[in-house]
């Protein structure tokens, strides 16, 4: 295997295949990246066995090729050389077999290799029927809801985003059982199979960090233990968490005893200030108050003091309301949120938060209160 290429195409590539090398690999052979190059271009592929990413350069984009070939290159190494090595154009060489130089005019790094006989077998097919939505939808569907899921290992499905198809409506769910996420899309064709899965959340969060926000279409292949996801050039695969996620649709209150319309930056602003004083920087509790036209955000530390900050609102009736929260949740929640006016649906001080966008009713947001007494 010998070619040319250009620093920043094959730097671009290999950071994104390299988000599917795990330091927990007791495979030794996982722990590397699979160079592949034919007449066609290079083809670049890393797994760890539960997340596989697939990443193809056309040959338009090799400056040139010389000798075809595979072999296995160590990741460890690979990514901080070519982001290192001072040239634009950067030289590879595969030598006595089991060796490779990878070189510039004036730097030059020989590292050991793995022979790509080696290297598991995996499938990357694809279906013939999929979902289909632009990666900018895909991108903003996981910034609104991923935060929401748990870190606790104890209830894995949770830790993961709950997708759902049914017919031409894809909807998104999170939730860590404190708080939940959903989002819903509205696809441009109707997709046949009814689809009920569950992605580990880690997964998505390095899909978020690959795609762009741009119109290009991301294809969503779904199989019964796996996901693929096509964009671009790359293809990206993952197992599936097991078990049925949670039907969250119960956790949702459809009445409201309180309807709160308020504006975005002033309600995000008077809760980051009175969770200044809060006590506990993990729980971040704050007390709203409605009295009147007004919300009064407030938080109380002992050994440090009180604070009460108060915002214009409207609302559907007179009858005042306390409740307290996790500001850290909250402010979580409206980071997500793009309009310039929210609405707050609230019942008792026991009963789950609802906030949603004054112009957008495709993202539902939901923390529950916490009892402070």
């Amino acid at each position: 295997m010998k070619f040319s290429i250009k620093k920043n195409i094959i730097l671009e590539q290999l950071t994104n295949v390299s988000k599917a090398i795990s330091t927990r690999n007791i495979i030794p052979i996982l722990n590397g990246i699979k160079f592949e190059l034919t007449s066609e271009g290079l083809y670049l592929l890393a797994s760890d066995s539960d997340l596989t990413i697939k990443s193809f350069i056309s040959n338009k984009d090799i400056e040139s090729i010389d000798e075809v070939g595979s072999i296995i290159i160590q990741s460890k190494y690979i990514l901080d050389i070519i982001k290192k090595m001072p040239s634009d154009i950067i030289n590879f060489e595969v030598v006595d077999g089991l060796k490779i130089m990878i070189y510039t005019e004036t730097s030059q790094y020989n590292l050991n290799c793995l022979n790509s006989l080696d290297y598991p077998k995996i499938d990357l097919s694809l279906n013939e029927k999929y979902v289909s939505l632009t990666s900018s939808e895909l991108k903003k569907m996981i910034k609104q809801t991923i935060f929401a899921i748990s870190t606790q290992e104890s209830r894995p499905l949770l830790t993961g985003l709950n997708i759902k198809v049914n017919g031409n409506i894809l909807e998104v769910v999170a939730t860590d059982s404190y708080r939940l996420a959903k989002k819903t899309i509205n696809l441009n064709s109707t997709y046949d199979n009814v689809v009920d899965i569950v992605i580990p959340g880690k997964v998505m969060s390095e899909l978020d960090k690959i795609l762009d926000d741009s119109e290009e279409n991301v294809e969503i292949h779904i199989f019964n233990n796996k996901v693929l996801f096509k964009y671009k050039n790359i293809l990206f695969q993952s197992n599936l968490l097991n078990g049925s996620y949670p039907n969250t649709d119960n956790f949702i209150p459809t009445e409201f005893l309180h309807v709160i319309t308020a504006n975005l930056n002033d309600y995000f602003s008077s809760i980051d200030r009175a969770a200044l004083l809060t006590q506990s920087k993990e729980k971040n509790i704050v007390k709203m108050d409605i009295v009147e036209d007004e919300i009064r955000i407030s938080s109380y530390a002992s050994e440090i003091g009180k604070v009460e900050d108060r915002i214009k609102i409207k609302r559907n009736s007179n009858e005042d309301c306390s409740i307290s929260f996790s500001a850290k949740f909250m402010m979580d929640a409206l980071r997500t949120l793009e309009s310039d006016e929210i609405i707050i649906f609230m019942n008792t001080d026991s009963k789950p938060i609802v906030i949603k966008s004054a112009t957008d009713e495709s993202l539902i947001q939901l923390i529950l209160p916490i009892k402070t007494y």
